[in-house]
């Protein structure tokens, strides 16, 4: 084995005797060039060793590309087993909508009935303004309409836009002069 102090650097005899046969199965160095290398070899080692606990050389410990792929095909499954148990909620919180704007709508035609003792067919006779659709730029999922108009009573529509559950068949609610929405076709 080999020894390391400060200033001197030994090799023991078996050393030389294991050099030795080294260098007869690999040639024709001599042993000398054969023992050099070995301190140079033993002193790399030594000195790679030594920089590492002083300066405490650490490594990352991260996820490789195949976990986070097999994270996200997970992940990518479960959203597959549970999304159909939420369209139904979805389809009642954009219901939520048609609901809120019946109720607008009638609000605004009892006002114009108590004014002009009749209801209106018109929109802008109750200054109502239908929001926009999502199919013209818009935010609104159903398109308003007033269905029929009198003296006593009136019917407005609010049809769905946009198919929420991919069925095709597109969501329908009604509210009269009672003022409750009530949904005709569900989605």
């Amino acid at each position: 084995m080999i020894h390391h102090s400060r200033h001197k650097k030994q090799i023991t005899i078996n050393k030389v005797l294991q050099l030795q046969k080294l260098r007869d199965s690999f040639g024709s160095a001599t042993l000398s060039e054969w023992s050099k290398k070995h301190i140079f070899v033993s002193a790399s080692v030594t000195f790679i060793s030594y920089m590492k606990m002083r300066y405490k050389i650490h490594t990352v410990k991260a996820f490789n590309l195949q976990e986070m792929l097999l994270v996200l095909a997970l992940i990518g499954i479960l959203l597959l087993i549970a999304l159909p148990n939420f369209l139904p909620l979805i389809a009642q919180t954009k219901a939520q909508e048609a609901k809120i704007q019946l109720k607008t709508i009638s609000n605004m035609q009892t006002q114009y009935r108590y004014l002009n003792s009749k209801y209106s067919s018109d929109f802008n006779e109750i200054n109502y303004e239908a929001p926009v659709t999502v199919k013209n730029g818009g935010t609104a999922n159903y398109s308003y309409e007033i269905i029929e108009a009198s003296m006593s009573g009136f019917k407005a529509r609010a049809s769905a836009v946009v198919d929420f559950d991919g069925d095709g068949v597109f969501n329908v609610w009604e509210i009269d002069e009672k003022g409750s929405p009530k949904q005709l076709i569900k989605d």
